[in-house]
């Protein structure tokens, strides 16, 4: 490779950090090229899958302000570089992973914080920030209703009673109004 090619790569490369919101490094030593396009395909659109050069990328990664990628890079590396959900892409990674053993997760870099392998299957177990969102507005919603339902009801029992006492007096107020007049005497 030239010079200028490597500079070339280098700037893709820092552009692909910069623009991501994570990126997971992977091994991909012993795949075809039909298992590579097979794991790009499953990834979908919010996610590009790299094969790099090792050097390059640690240059490109250092531009870009992250230095726990170098220890990483060693062998044949790829990386997915995650420009929509993380959680959809870790899932399409761990999932081709367990049917292509071959494919092996080194760790990666999530919204600047270094991950794991551990942390990164972590995050593929979790459902999808659109299911999270549902379930955090059907909670705020339920908690919302059990909210107006109690301070529906606190009227509702004044009421009641009211009700009850004006009831009790009508029929056996004069009672307490003569045992309070016996108490007078």
């Amino acid at each position: 490779m030239a010079r200028a090619e490597k500079a070339t790569a280098v700037a893709e490369l820092k552009s692909e950090f910069d623009g991501s919101s994570a990126a997971v490094l992977t091994e991909y030593r012993g795949l075809t090229v039909a298992q590579l396009k097979e794991l790009r395909v499953s990834l979908g659109e919010n996610a590009k899958f790299a094969v790099v050069k090792n050097t390059l990328t640690k240059l490109a990664a250092n531009q870009a302000g992250i230095s726990s990628l170098d220890d990483l890079l060693q062998g044949p590396s790829a990386i997915a570089f995650v420009k929509g959900d993380v959680v959809e892409a870790a899932k399409g990674l761990r999932d081709f992973a367990k049917a292509n053993p071959l494919l092996v997760i080194k760790g990666g870099v999530v919204d600047g914080k270094s991950m794991t392998p551990a942390e990164i299957t972590k995050l593929a177990d979790l459902e999808s920030r659109e299911v999270l969102l549902a379930k955090l507005a059907g909670a705020m919603k339920a908690k919302q209703s059990h909210a107006a339902a109690v301070l529906n009801a606190l009227p509702t029992k004044m009421a009641r009673l009211a009700e009850a006492l004006r009831a009790k007096n009508a029929e056996g107020g004069d009672a307490s109004t003569d045992a309070a007049a016996g108490e007078g005497e």
